[in-house]
């Protein structure tokens, strides 16, 4: 008798201990998702810190798409622009690091750095360096209505009428304000700085000729530039532009060590999960090789590079560095 009951102990102390590891179990795979989700597991943000139609817009357009494929996820490029595509940037600093909220940033956030006086974040800190996508030159473009068919005869005649011709730029403290600046600094003129949101609104009053020129990346003025509507002079990089090889460069044009182009990358809040951020890094690389996106790149006129963060967060660096002194000289600031 006493062994029947030992032995229906043993039993239902097997028995308890059995259910208490499935019950173990069925939590440990219950909380699974909570901790050890696969990223990504939902769309991601691209916020662009600009207007639609303009240069950032456009990258942020052709990468979103091949990271949708690439990442079995749709990629939504949002617009948040304003304030020089400083609010764009406060934005995804301030999201939550999940890698679920990117940033298109560009040059122009190097330069807000030091012509800001109170940005609500920190470049360099704030923000989880991924990929530059690419480099895109600059360009000085005039509405034709404008007497000059030379950088020599426009700085002529910016200088027989001081303050009197215009260059719009995409806002304050952006690559294209800064160029406009380094341009009269170095051609000894003044002109009349114009800010807009982002390189629609502008490009759209330069065609109608309510501003003379501007200093734009080259992708949204280059179907212009073909169709005759707008009259190229010179891009701002020390080398010439595939997109438009008969156009000098202004240091070709007379004005010597003149060489500012623009970059355009993917950034993510800084306390973003390595392990993510290699992972978008590791799929921009494969997609700026890829004889399809080099193609979309060379339409736009745009140069593919496709870099490490390491590198990437290196050039963020140097340019907040070199810009910091460029924009000391050039006494441009804003509170």
């Amino acid at each position: 008798m006493r062994s029947q009951q030992q032995g229906r102990g043993r039993y239902a102390s097997r028995l308890a201990h059995a259910l208490a590891l499935g019950a173990l179990a069925a939590t440990s795979l219950m909380g699974a998702p909570a901790f050890a989700q696969a990223w990504p597991a939902r769309p991601i943000s691209l916020i662009v810190p600009f207007p639609a139609g303009g240069t950032t817009d456009v990258l942020a357009r052709a990468v979103g798409q091949e990271l949708s494929k690439s990442l079995g996820q749709p990629v939504v490029v949002e617009s948040r622009p304003g304030a020089g595509a400083t609010l764009g940037a406060d934005f995804v600093a301030k999201s939550k690091p999940d890698g679920y909220t990117l940033l298109m940033g560009a040059v122009h956030h190097t330069i807000a750095t030091s012509v800001y006086k109170k940005l609500p974040y920190d470049f360099q800190k704030d923000f989880a360096p991924v990929s530059i996508v690419a480099l895109v030159p600059n360009v000085l473009v005039l509405n034709p209505a404008v007497p000059a068919k030379t950088v020599k005869e426009l700085l002529a005649l910016a200088k027989a009428e001081p303050g009197k011709l215009t260059y719009g730029s995409n806002g304050n403290g952006t690559g294209q304000h800064l160029i406009g600046a380094q341009f009269e600094s170095m051609g000894g003129v003044q002109m009349l700085h114009v800010p807009y949101k982002g390189s629609g609104p502008l490009t759209t009053d330069l065609l109608g000729g309510q501003i003379t020129m501007s200093f734009d990346t080259i992708t949204p003025v280059l179907p212009h530039i073909k169709a005759g509507k707008l009259r190229a002079l010179a891009v701002t990089t020390n080398k010439r532009s595939a997109a438009l090889p008969d156009v000098p460069t202004l240091d070709e044009a007379g004005l010597k060590g003149f060489n500012l182009g623009t970059w355009f990358g993917v950034l993510a809040p800084a306390a973003t999960p390595k392990d993510i951020v290699t992972r978008l890094s590791t799929e921009l690389a494969r997609i700026v090789n890829s004889p399809e996106f080099r193609k979309k790149m060379d339409d736009i006129g745009a140069e593919p590079v496709g870099n490490t963060p390491e590198q990437m967060a290196r050039q963020i660096a140097e340019d907040t560095e070199r810009f910091a002194k460029l924009v000391k000289d050039t006494k441009v600031a804003i509170e």
